[in-house]
């Protein structure tokens, strides 16, 4: 007589699936800038801007006024005003486009996905200063050629001051997106806020040393000088909290409460 008995499946412990790693999110964030029609066409408009920006210094401004200098200060604008914007909808877009809920399905750690986010931000402010300074050599070179002054002088200290101007500016919008949760919203106040207080700091006197220390538009302006002293770097540092630091950790503590539908 024979006896057959069952093969026990061997049980396999059950181990906790590994995080996705930050730099694979980061990577994420920054594809999703381009993914939507609006930041597709953001990033062309930024592109097409900071291109203008050479053309119009070598179709109208004096040859002594056309320098490296010139041409990559004055290439910087069109980002430093609409990436902000894309920073905003890099937040804003999860819940707009009703995203969030698979995002926050795959990633359960929301942190993670807002530090992903900020860092997409920070990198894509990089890519446009560099791509500007390129523009810049490239149009400064055509300039020599047309007879123009052509200097390459620049302190070292205005690259990596300008490059800051930049991730600030992205971070505040990274901000000001997590705070509101709300495209129009967050791009209108964004842009009205800074500006009213600009106009009240301005205008009233009570309100003038205040404005000296907490007016981010005012404050930044110092980035653009060669030599900062420590007080300016001082009245930097607290405009920047209140602006940017303060929003986004109001901000990031929304994203972590509130509830996806």
């Amino acid at each position: 007589m024979t006896t057959m008995t069952d093969a026990m499946p061997t049980a396999v412990p059950a181990t906790a699936a590994a995080p996705v790693p930050l730099s694979r999110l980061t990577l994420v964030e920054l594809r999703k800038l381009a993914d939507t029609r609006a930041g597709m066409w953001l990033l062309i408009v930024i592109g097409l801007a900071t291109v203008a920006t050479s053309a119009i210094l070598l179709g109208w401004a004096d040859d002594s006024e056309i320098t490296f200098a010139a041409l990559y200060g004055f290439g910087l604008v069109p980002s430093a005003v609409l990436l902000p914007v894309l920073g905003i909808l890099s937040v804003t877009s999860e819940w707009s486009q009703r995203t969030a809920l698979g995002t926050f399905t795959l990633v359960p750690a929301r942190a993670r996905v807002m530090v992903a986010k900020v860092a997409a931000g920070s990198l894509i402010a990089v890519a446009a200063t560099a791509a500007t300074a390129v523009l810049a050599a490239a149009a400064n070179l055509l300039a020599l050629a047309l007879g123009a002054d052509g200097s390459w002088s620049l302190d070292p200290s205005m690259i990596w001051q300008s490059l800051l101007l930049q991730v600030i500016f992205v971070l505040m919008g990274n901000a000001f997106g997590a705070l509101l949760l709300n495209t129009p919203l967050a791009i209108v106040v964004f842009f009205a806020l800074p500006t009213v207080w600009s106009i009240l700091g301005g205008s009233i006197k009570a309100l003038a040393d205040a404005a000296a220390w907490l007016d981010l538009n005012v404050t930044s302006q110092a980035l653009g000088e060669a030599d900062m002293t420590s007080g300016e770097w001082g009245r930097l540092a607290v405009s920047a909290g209140v602006w940017v630091v303060l929003p986004l950790v109001l901000g990031t503590m929304r994203v972590l409460r509130r509830e996806v539908s």
